[in-house]
């Protein structure tokens, strides 16, 4: 295994080399991050080049480091994270990319590579707000078409900004600000006298 991710580790870093701002590696996967400039260009090479040959994206997904293991985080809000498979070479990649501006975080398209990442992109939009340039149709895929906000990012409200619900008198699907009351459960523990098998 480790002469394996010696080899993957060197065609990446001969192949990419400069445009890699960090690689890891951990628990036997490499882990690099490429600037946003950079993604189209680092995504072509890697599906392209004979030493990598990543023919398939398996997974994106967004990821929002406002905080970080419970510790403020100093860099980039948003990361697009990837994960790519070489079918004909047998190694795995994973690879991040920060959008660098956090109010408006923008990332390329990677679809016309891996065109199967369409609704993986729109799914990260739609969680987390990445915009990712060169998309043919960025439109939300998981929530209502009028949802306000991006429910995974770490700042959202945990019961949402509206509620829906049927109006009969309307006779149509309503919003309303969300009535819900904060509270704290307290689970309450209930033994027997002989829980455990104690006397």
């Amino acid at each position: 295994m480790t002469q394996r991710l010696d080899q993957l580790q060197t065609a990446l870093q001969d192949t990419l080399g400069q445009k890699i701002t960090h690689l890891q590696r951990d628990r036997g996967e490499i882990t690099i991050t490429v600037a946003a400039k950079d993604w189209l260009e680092v995504a072509k090479t890697l599906r392209d080049h004979a030493r990598l040959k990543f023919e398939q994206l398996v997974d994106l997904c967004g990821l929002d480091y406002s905080t970080y293991k419970d510790q403020p985080w100093d860099g980039p809000r948003y990361c697009a994270v990837s994960h790519l498979l070489s079918v004909s070479l047998n190694h795995r990649v994973r690879v991040k990319v920060f959008a660098p501006d956090d109010d408006m975080p923008v990332v390329p398209s990677v679809t016309s590579v891996w065109n199967g990442c369409n609704w993986f992109e729109r799914e990260a939009f739609d969680m987390y707000g990445l915009l990712f340039e060169g998309h043919d149709d960025l439109r939300r895929i998981l929530t209502d078409y009028g949802f306000i906000g991006h429910p995974l990012r770490k700042d959202f409200p945990v019961t949402g900004h509206v509620e829906m619900r049927y109006d009969a008198e309307q006779k149509r699907v309503v919003y309303q600000p969300v009535t819900i009351e904060p509270r704290e459960i307290t689970p309450r523990i209930i033994r027997e006298d002989n829980y455990g098998g104690l006397h």
